[in-house]
């Protein structure tokens, strides 16, 4: 599956203000989602956060995009994909996240995935992938290993840990099912229909793991979900939207490799989370491995 990488030449074409907000923006969710479960249960969070966000998108869909028009085949697709995407992504990392999981970990797993995604492709669809990417993604795992060390404590433990890593797979997984969405749907009604799909299946779980919702701060509770949902699932969005139509299809992927260090320096500031000199030393790491898999070509 492996071809000779063509030479490296320096990014390209990513627009540096959205790219920067983009970054900052997908950052701060990895610090809001631990404040957000130590407010409410995890599941909680995420029904409260889609449907949200739901509720903002709807009408941004329908001033700027008009009335819905899907197929029934898109509609199933934009529907799974979603449920991938919110509920099994989110889940499984805000469930970790509850075990004690640290926001620059979990960062520094989901940006992993622009790598795992490309292997994904190259293993599951028969697409061209480099040693580049081989080697980048082999040297991302490398760095996490490194600011795991030897104690997993800062992961939540091993089932913490696994949760993480489920969390990657499913973004991986997710970021292939949009391209069997493929292009026919509007961008903001898609994003409208798979938070408001995601809502009901939570709902269903958060109450045969968690009961009634257990909340520990009103305010605390109320500033995460408003951050989470109007922050992170429309602002991000949006960006996501304009650095694609700047940038490429690959501006997101190609700025990946700094969501960790960033979250770190949030984490630092807002949650009291410290690194150790070695973890910082995996964090260079593997930030560079993505760094290397990841950079755009002209």
């Amino acid at each position: 599956m492996t071809s000779r990488a063509p030479a490296a030449t320096p990014l390209v074409g990513v627009p540096f203000w959205p790219a920067a907000a983009f970054v900052l923006v997908w950052s701060s969710g990895y610090v809001a989602g631990p404040a957000g479960v130590d407010a409410v249960s995890p599941f909680w969070v995420l029904v409260l956060r889609f449907a949200v966000a739901a509720l903002m998108l709807y009408p941004l869909a329908r001033l700027t995009r008009g009335a819905l028009r899907i197929s029934r085949e898109d509609l199933v697709r934009v529907a799974a994909s979603g449920l991938v995407m919110n509920g099994l992504l989110f889940g499984t990392m805000y469930a970790a996240f509850e075990l004690g999981l640290q926001a620059t970990l979990g960062a520094l797993l989901h940006s992993l995935s622009p790598v795992l995604t490309a292997v994904l492709a190259g293993v599951l669809l028969g697409e061209r992938l480099t040693r580049l990417q081989v080697v980048g993604f082999v040297v991302g795992v490398a760095g996490v290993v490194v600011v795991l060390g030897p104690d997993i404590d800062r992961a939540g433990g091993v089932a913490g840990l696994l949760l993480g890593v489920a969390s990657l797979a499913c973004l991986s997984l997710g970021t292939l099912g949009q391209r069997w969405i493929g292009t026919r749907t509007d961008p903001i009604w898609s994003a409208t229909l798979q938070c408001a799909v995601s809502v009901p299946p939570l709902v269903v779980l958060a109450l045969l793991v968690e009961g009634a919702p257990s909340v520990t701060s009103g305010v605390d509770a109320t500033v995460a979900v408003l951050w989470l949902a109007g922050v992170n699932s429309v602002l991000g969005l949006l960006l996501l939207g304009l650095l694609v139509r700047r940038g490429g299809a690959g501006a997101s992927a190609s700025v990946f490799f700094l969501m960790p260090p960033v979250t770190a320096v949030l984490a630092w500031v807002l949650l009291d989370e410290r690194l150790t000199g070695l973890a910082v030393l995996g964090l260079a790491l593997s930030t560079v491995g993505v760094a290397v898999a990841t950079r755009r070509r002209a």
